[in-house]
């Protein structure tokens, strides 16, 4: 089965919240209903339109099976350092333990490479434990703290 690694379309947005949707912390904080929140498509358009911006689906069997985020990031540290920030990292439930999350993250880092990024960071949050641990097993060490403030 070959998956085909795309940018994403306005049209695998449902699939996408789903996936986001699809754990006990995404549960609370994304919104399924039909027809799809305005707020998803605006945002799909911001990121759309920003070269800095990449939203990947990988596709199996016709179907949406992963998703991610990743972002280039320039700074001024680390003298004029570029950064690859990859978020929103998701598989669907029906593809998992197959290797796919290790082919997207490896995807990301490689354009991250392509891009002269400097390094590759990402978050996720301390409850998910597994996910910590698939991480650090691509090699992704837990170097800073992270913060929020909710607005």
């Amino acid at each position: 089965m070959g998956h085909i690694f795309r940018q994403a379309e306005e049209r695998d947005i449902p699939a996408i919240v789903a996936m986001l949707a699809d754990d006990v912390l995404g549960a609370a904080r994304e919104d399924q209903s039909s027809p799809l929140n305005a707020a998803y498509l605006e945002a799909f358009a911001a990121i759309a339109r920003d070269k800095n911006q990449f939203l990947l689906v990988v596709e199996s069997d016709s179907q949406i099976a992963g998703c991610l985020q990743l972002s280039f990031i320039p700074g001024l540290s680390r003298l004029g350092m570029w950064r690859g920030q990859i978020e929103s990292v998701r598989i669907a439930r029906d593809y998992r333990g197959q290797g796919l999350g290790e082919q997207m993250l490896q995807w990301a880092i490689t354009k991250c490479r392509d891009k002269n990024c400097g390094l590759v960071q990402l978050h996720t949050d301390v409850t998910r434990t597994d996910a910590i641990r698939f991480y650090e097993k691509l090699g992704f060490k837990p170097s800073h703290a992270g913060m929020k403030l909710a607005l």
